[in-house]
């Protein structure tokens, strides 16, 4: 069961970032395009499904923080 729920967070995660780079990439800012690859790449190194959910939400609110 582990795998099957870290496989749907991934894809969560995968897919939210996948708004930030395409907002990105239009408006030309750097923080949500930066956001988005690292949404796209951390479920690779992150095994632990409540460590994987918390820098998930953590890195999905993040560019409403920081305006650069």
């Amino acid at each position: 069961m582990e795998g099957t729920s870290h496989l749907i967070w991934g894809t969560l995660f995968g897919a939210i970032g996948l708004g930030f780079f395409t907002y990105g990439t239009r408006q030309k800012a750097i923080v949500p395009l930066c956001t988005a690859v690292t949404l796209f790449i951390f479920p690779y190194f992150i095994e632990n499904i409540y460590a994987l959910i918390a820098t998930g939400i953590a890195l999905v609110i993040l560019p409403y923080f920081v305006r650069l």
